[in-house]
């Protein structure tokens, strides 16, 4: 029997775990830092926190990590990688990945995702619900693409940068590490690090 651990027991974990039954893991158990107080994530129980994991994580066939934060998400899957634990891939069998393209470990893809070829998805990045990201693209580290988010060829998104729900990205862009595009935005041109774009075309309204 497949087993998979799944660190951050989350509305987004519930997802990651429905994603990883569909994708052929046989047996889906959550642990988090809030157990005892929480038990169950849905229809998975929650067996543990992160200590927990930590000590147990040969008895899994793989571990990932299902926290929303992506900076928490990579830093909590380095302790993983650190102990020793086999880090995870879970693709949903609705998605497409090009068999030209790369991922991280720890990276998700969703139901209905397209990553093109010789696109590189980072290390704990997420490919949400019907998201793309097309040809030549290159992911960072901890990089999320939100639901229905279009990256057009060729475009650059640095570590744990957000891209949100509906955005649509120019070809050819750059985006900078720890940037949060907005819902709906619509990226043209490059983004700095560090800052939030929102709009069409998106423009900057804050540093982060």
């Amino acid at each position: 029997m497949k087993r998979l651990a799944l660190l951050g027991a989350s509305g987004h974990g519930k997802v990651v775990a429905d994603a990883a039954i569909a994708a052929g893991w046989q047996d889906v158990v959550f642990f988090d830092d809030s157990w005892p107080n929480i038990e169950k994530n849905g229809h998975w129980a929650v067996v543990g926190d992160t200590a927990a994991l930590l000590a147990r994580v040969q008895e899994f066939d793989g571990v990932m990590v299902s926290i929303g934060n992506c900076e928490v998400r990579w830093q909590k899957q380095r302790s993983l990688q650190e102990a020793k634990a086999i880090v995870a891939t879970v693709v949903h069998p609705r998605a497409y990945v090009s068999p030209y393209a790369r991922l991280g470990p720890g990276s998700v893809v969703m139901a209905n995702a397209v990553i093109n070829a010789d696109a590189v998805v980072g290390e704990a990045a997420i490919v949400n619900t019907g998201a793309t990201v097309d040809h030549d693209c290159v992911l960072g580290q901890g990089v999320h693409i939100s639901p229905g988010a279009h990256l057009s060829g060729n475009v650059t998104v640095g570590d744990f940068s957000w891209v949100g729900v509906g955005a649509a990205v120019r070809q050819g862009t750059r985006i900078g590490s720890y940037v949060l595009v907005g819902a709906g935005a619509v990226v043209v041109s490059a983004v700095m690090e560090r800052s939030t774009v929102v709009g069409c075309p998106a423009k900057p309204i804050s540093n982060t």
